[in-house]
């Protein structure tokens, strides 16, 4: 976490779990009532939620709208980290990048990724070109220019981006599919097919 930069406000351990050395020594059954998990392996740190400023001349960003589960939203952020997104941004949100279950899902990411909640007029105003992930579009994702700095847009599988979100897209596009069943895809694996469709088109 340190190497990270993140500030560490408090750090707890239990000594019969782990060989440890720093912070305040706690027992089992006090870590285990502190920690989220249901077995924690014997540490336990405070950590102040970054403040990371998106880049002035950032080129790709993942803007999450509604994501309603936490996993979610932490598999956006690994994505969009394994990708070299510039930043993850979260509209209308529903969860929380910092709710544990996102941390996890994220494997650090959140750590390292600028993450910002913004409204629709903050998304409006970026100077990126913004396609939107949009079930049904006529146009393919593949068809669309990604080389050029790009904002991508991605609703929740339930309900998908509303009308104003698509309002404010400068283009619309869909991600066929071959389901006989399932309707949409998850919306950390529809980021991931954008994000990477734009990374191959910048070679």
């Amino acid at each position: 976490m340190r190497a990270a930069g993140l500030t560490v406000q408090a750090t707890y351990f239990a000594p019969e779990l782990l060989a440890w050395d720093e912070g305040e020594e706690v027992s089992a059954r006090v870590l285990a009532k502190m920690a989220y998990r249901a077995e924690p392996e014997g540490v336990l740190a405070v950590v102040e939620i970054p403040q990371r400023e998106v880049p002035n001349d950032a080129t790709l960003i993942l803007v999450a709208v509604g994501i309603e589960k936490p996993g979610n939203l932490g598999a956006m952020a690994r994505t969009a980290d394994a990708a070299g997104a510039d930043a993850l941004l979260v509209g209308d949100a529903n969860s929380d990048p910092w709710n544990p279950n996102a941390i996890r899902a994220s494997t650090g990411a959140v750590f390292t990724l600028p993450i910002a909640h913004v409204t629709l007029d903050d998304v409006r105003a970026l100077t990126l070109q913004k396609i939107a992930a949009v079930v049904g579009a006529s146009r393919h994702y593949t068809d669309a220019d990604l080389s050029k700095p790009t904002a991508f847009i991605v609703g929740s599988e339930d309900e998908g981006l509303d009308d104003r979100w698509r309002e404010l897209a400068d283009e619309q596009v869909a991600i066929p599919m071959a389901a006989t069943t399932a309707d949409s895809l998850n919306a950390a694996t529809s980021a991931g097919v954008l994000l990477f469709e734009a990374v191959r088109q910048r070679g």
